[in-house]
């Protein structure tokens, strides 16, 4: 604020103006409106690390020095252009323009651009400021523009709720928390997706549709809410159960972390029991009643699922997960995806591609499988041609085409293994071997080791895709079990892939061959040859917002991170 000092002509630096004020007690100053100043430096993604450099030109032109100022200054680009044409001009020349001088209609459609993490310490400078900055004007536009309020905010200010506030006390304290999440519930994982939502933050838990039908749009429900309306400060509701909103507490536990406490549980109870409870909850969750269950194994996956969720009573932590980014060349969209596991019913799939693997990540699991693990791995340079409509009805067919490909995989591994074992060895009798190599050779090597690697790292699968642009007959073999006998009948790519089978309690876990098949941009499906069962998946099409990833290293280390949270 030490250039905005200088063109107001005041010449006092921000803390030193803060100090006069707390030690004669200035009725002008505002503490409401300051943010955590700290936090603004440090946490705020670098907001308050640019500079702006000020040369001023020395007075006596013949000396050619100039003379130069930092000072931490957050603003839109049309800002900062605003702001260096003015300070291009030396403020103690009688005549120059000041920032001080500009009419408030002006300073308002300034200062509306800045960031409001930045309009603090800028009211700091002086009372014209500070005055200014207490427009709700500016405030109104914060709100839209970094948090996307939609709602009438002037007639809000009418009845007392002004939008600096609203910014103040509800959205920037908040603003943590927006985004995608995953819970930890043990096993069986979720999706949650923390938005502004009208007046409220609100924590929306996305559901999949009721098994069988994996072509339903997804189903959501609010966990927790967060408002201005009963006081001054905001407010945490608990949305959970069945007596409306209760209290309830939010917790950032660390970076990417936060916790949910409800503070009456009683109010998830209810008149009924447990047994009440347990038939609304199936209702909502399955869209039946256990009478409609004959599969005796189905039930008692659905009623061990109930006991364990239940006694969390929406007391949760929470995860940050994004969505995954999207590569020119990929075969079709990534995102995510609903897909039916048997009688674990259908669960929530995240679909990513990895130069030439696509990877299907469980955001929701079962006992078998958690949440978080690797259901699905596709080995995208492996195409798979399927026979005419005919042969396709026969699982010994399908199961030779992928047993080759598979067999000529574990013999390429088997092979890959032996060399890196005689390479350790060699490099174990021979250290120093190398150095006895002629600096061109090894430069030629190294140039070699790159071109391969490059040609590595290009999709394979781009050329294979440009020969399966029309779609072709597709049929389930005979004997192959599948949850939704609506599929897609024309296909356009197949490859070759593994799916992750387990025991009760992610025991013994094993992965097993099959075969991926793409149907379209919103839809795949999977064979899973030992198990002899056909899983769908159709996209997910809600928006999910604030879940993009900052960058593809940031999307890729919390991959390797969901494995240990819901292990």
């Amino acid at each position: 604020m030490a250039v905005c000092a200088r063109l107001c002509g005041v010449g006092q630096s921000r803390r030193c103006r803060r100090r006069q004020r707390q030690q004669r007690g200035d009725p002008d100053s505002n503490p409401g409106l300051e943010l955590d100043d700290d936090d603004d430096e440090e946490e705020n993604e670098g907001v308050m690390d640019e500079r702006i450099v000020i040369k001023r030109q020395d007075a006596s032109k013949a000396s050619g020095k100039a003379v130069v100022s930092t000072a931490p200054v957050t603003s839109a680009s049309s800002t900062s252009a605003i702001l260096n044409g003015l300070s291009n001009r030396n403020p103690e020349h009688k005549g120059s323009p000041r920032l001080l001088d500009l009419p408030p209609e002006l300073l308002v459609e300034i200062f509306s651009s800045l960031p409001g993490t930045a309009l603090p310490n800028l009211s700091l400078v002086c009372k014209k400021f500070r005055q200014i900055i207490n427009t709700d004007t500016i405030w109104r536009r914060r709100c839209i523009e970094e948090f996307g309020m939609c709602e009438d905010l002037r007639k809000l200010e009418v009845e007392g709720l002004p939008s600096r506030e609203l910014y103040v006390k509800l959205l920037y304290p908040y603003r943590h928390i927006l985004g995608l999440w995953q819970p930890d519930i043990g096993p069986y994982g979720g999706l949650l997706n923390v938005v502004v939502d009208g007046l409220f933050i609100i924590g929306w838990m996305y559901l999949p549709p009721h098994d069988p039908r994996v072509n339903d749009p997804m189903r959501r429900r609010p966990l927790f809410r967060i408002h201005m309306w009963e006081s001054s400060k905001a407010t945490v509701e608990c949305m959970y159960g069945y007596k409306g909103p209760h209290k309830g507490d939010i917790q950032t536990v660390k970076k990417d972390e936060f916790s949910t406490k409800c503070n009456q549980t009683d109010h998830h109870r209810m008149p009924g029991g447990r047994q009440e409870e347990f038939r609304t909850w199936l209702e909502e969750e399955w869209g039946r009643t256990l009478e409609d269950i004959f599969h005796e194994h189905m039930q008692e996956l659905i009623l061990m699922k109930f006991i364990y969720t239940c006694q969390y009573d929406n007391c949760l932590t929470y995860h940050r997960i994004y969505l995954p980014p999207h590569h020119p060349g990929d075969v079709m969209k990534p995102g995510l995806f609903k897909g039916t596991y048997g009688s674990h019913g259908l669960e929530i799939v995240m679909l990513s591609f990895h130069v030439n693997r696509a990877k299907g990540t469980k955001l929701t699991g079962d006992p078998n499988v958690p949440a978080g693990q690797l259901t699905l791995d596709i080995d995208l340079s492996r195409t798979i041609q399927l026979p005419d409509i005919d042969k396709q009805r026969s699982i010994d067919e399908l199961s030779r085409l992928v047993m080759e490909v598979h067999e000529q995989v574990q013999r390429e591994q088997q092979l890959a293994q032996r060399e890196d074992a005689d390479i350790g060895n060699e490099n174990s009798r021979a250290p120093l071997a190398s150095a006895n190599i002629p600096l061109m050779n090894g430069s030629q090597d190294v140039e070699e080791d790159d071109h391969v690697e490059n040609e590595m790292e290009q999709p394979l699968h781009e050329e294979a895709a440009a020969h399966h642009q029309e779609s072709q007959p597709f049929v389930l073999p005979g004997g192959v079990m599948a949850r939704n006998e609506v599929y897609p009948r024309t296909y356009r790519m197949c490859f070759y892939g593994t799916g992750l089978i387990a025991g009760h309690g992610f025991t013994s876990p094993e992965r097993t061959p099959g075969i991926f098949i793409l149907f379209d941009d919103d839809c795949f499906g999977f064979i899973w040859l030992e198990l002899k069962s056909f899983s769908l998946y159709s996209r997910v099409k809600d928006t999910l917002q604030y879940a993009e990833a900052p960058s593809a290293e940031a999307f890729e280390e919390m991959l390797k991170n969901m494995q240990s949270w819901t292990s």
